[in-house]
């Protein structure tokens, strides 16, 4: 008898367990659906809201250096760079110029660091700790810096990045040969969303009708890329942890793979380089360890906007694509580039020590540095920007 009572009580367990989880990957499945019409929502209140003229609308940004600045900004606001490509790409699908989008691509990447170096703010109470995490966390800041000096100046002068990005989105949506047009699904499964939130908008406003239509694909986007990231994180992050302990110690090519890797089970590069700011603070890892897995994350976070870009159809569809792979050409091509320099490749880790020293000292330093580089500075220079 009891042993019929154990196996029942055993059983039941892992059923309901296995529901729940069902439940969640059901969920997910739907607020990716979500994410994907929001997209679209932004696209069509975009093009609708600027009748094509979307260069005017943004000629406050067609200074480079002022679309990377919003990128920073929104993204440090925000705390999360697939929240914001993914609004860009539903911008470009509206009408913003490539050339203005790419510097706020660039501008996310650095945003998207806040998170991390928040989060080594948890240690701060033992210094030798502390050291090790604001280490782990800056050099994530310091890579993501370097790579925007080094590549905003070349894309500006011969867009290389909008090039590459242009031919490779032709050659999926647009060319003759392997167009995927005729294979375009999402633009009837996403219909039915956009109109019903192109309803709800008129109902709102039926003068700015397009406006609230931006609004609520925003809001949107942030709603689901929020609760995809909570469910995966329950779902995924225990896995993460394991596949992170194996990995990184492995090397750093396995390292900038499991990186990758972990940032697209999660959909948040925030994340996955949050999980090991506590790891290496603990002293289970090194710095020179946790670069690359960090890099990693960076390549793994733009499969979000290449999601995103699968909302849109039509003559923009080949733009919003090319916003996406310039992402990912522009990731991929800093970590080739910086990492696999040997001389640049230290500059990051030697910046991140000789911070994290100062900060360990003394402790106003790492605030400061916080709120100095993801908010005062990018609101200084757009006040001095407008100046002229």
């Amino acid at each position: 008898m009891s042993e019929v009572s154990h196996t029942n009580s055993g059983g039941g367990s892992p059923s309901q367990s296995t529901i729940i989880s069902i439940l969640q990957w059901i969920s997910i499945a739907l607020l990716v659906y979500l994410l994907i019409s929001s997209v679209g929502m932004i696209g069509a209140g975009f093009k609708g809201a600027t009748k094509g003229q979307a260069t005017e609308l943004f000629q406050f940004a067609t200074n480079p250096f002022m679309g990377l600045i919003i990128g920073i900004l929104a993204t440090a606001m925000i705390q999360s760079s697939s929240t914001v490509t993914s609004i860009i790409v539903g911008l470009v699908a509206g009408g913003l110029p490539v050339e203005t989008a790419v510097p706020m691509i660039m501008g996310a990447n650095i945003g998207t660091t806040i998170t991390n170096t928040i989060v080594s703010l948890g240690h701060v109470r033992k210094k030798k700790e502390f050291r090790r995490a604001f280490a782990s966390a800056t050099v994530h800041d310091f890579f993501n810096v370097m790579a925007v000096a080094i590549f905003l100046p070349i894309e500006i002068i011969f867009h290389p990045l909008s090039k590459l990005g242009g031919f490779f989105a032709n050659m999926f949506v647009g060319g003759e040969n392997m167009s995927v047009k005729g294979l375009n699904f999402v633009k009837p499964a996403t219909k039915p969303v956009i109109e019903m939130f192109t309803e709800i908008s008129r109902m709102i406003s039926e003068s700015g009708i397009y406006i609230v239509l931006i609004i609520l694909g925003i809001m949107t986007i942030f709603f689901a890329i929020t609760v995809i990231g909570k469910l995966l994180k329950k779902l995924m992050v225990g896995r993460a942890k394991i596949i992170m302990h194996n990995a990184i110690g492995k090397g750093p090519l396995t390292g900038l793979f499991s990186g990758a890797v972990i940032t697209v089970l999660v959909q948040s590069s925030s994340t996955t380089t949050s999980l090991m700011v506590p790891l290496a603070g603990s002293g289970v890892f090194r710095l020179k360890q946790i670069y690359p897995f960090t890099l990693g994350a960076n390549i793994g976070t733009t499969i979000t906007a290449l999601l995103a870009a699968t909302a849109i159809s039509g003559e923009t569809a080949v733009l919003a694509l090319q916003i996406a792979l310039v992402h990912l050409f522009y990731n991929s091509a800093a970590v080739v580039f910086i990492y696999g320099i040997k001389n640049l490749r230290k500059i990051p880790i030697r910046g991140a020590i000789w911070l994290s020293r100062i900060a360990a000292d003394n402790k106003v330093v790492a605030l400061l540095y916080i709120i100095g580089v993801f908010f005062a500075l990018p609101a200084a220079l757009i006040f001095i920007t407008n100046q002229f």
